[in-house]
């Protein structure tokens, strides 16, 4: 079973139990495949499962932006909403590496493919995100990297 089937199962059940909010988060994540799908007519048929993966954690990203502006203008009802649909994503993704995890991985690939130059920046961030999709939060991911190779 595909991630988009997956998806559409816990539509379905969350429809049945009538959770709304599952149920428009899950409506955003289907429209937003949807779209990804009319972007691409023509180039391929189908998203794969690593494109799932990376709509997904641009969801999460836009929903964590989102986040930081209602905390500033403290709209806390928002803020609540925003992390409830953050929840419902991420049951799809895989089990996100923590900090430590991430650096160890970053270390040990700066070290197999002799990185030393932030010039090299660009071939280790497409090696994280080619090995590791959807297991890394790329962001903290290019914050290590910039740190350890910057030394």
């Amino acid at each position: 079973m595909n991630l988009i089937d997956k998806i559409e199962e816990k539509y379905k059940s969350s429809v049945k139990e009538k959770d709304s909010n599952s149920v428009n988060t899950l409506r955003l994540i289907k429209s937003a495949i949807k779209d990804k799908l009319i972007s691409l007519r023509g180039k391929q048929d189908n998203l794969t499962d690593g494109d799932v993966l990376a709509l997904l954690q641009s969801l999460i990203k836009q929903r964590k932006d989102s986040i930081e502006a209602f905390i500033k203008a403290n709209r806390k009802d928002l803020i609540e909403k925003e992390e409830a649909e953050i929840s419902t994503i991420q049951i799809f993704l895989p089990e996100q590496k923590n900090e430590n995890e991430t650096r160890e991985i970053i270390e040990k690939i700066i070290n197999e493919n002799n990185f030393s130059s932030i010039k090299d920046m660009g071939k280790l961030m497409n090696i994280v995100k080619s090995d590791y999709k959807g297991e890394i939060d790329m962001g903290v991911a290019g914050k290590i990297a910039k740190t350890s190779l910057g030394k």
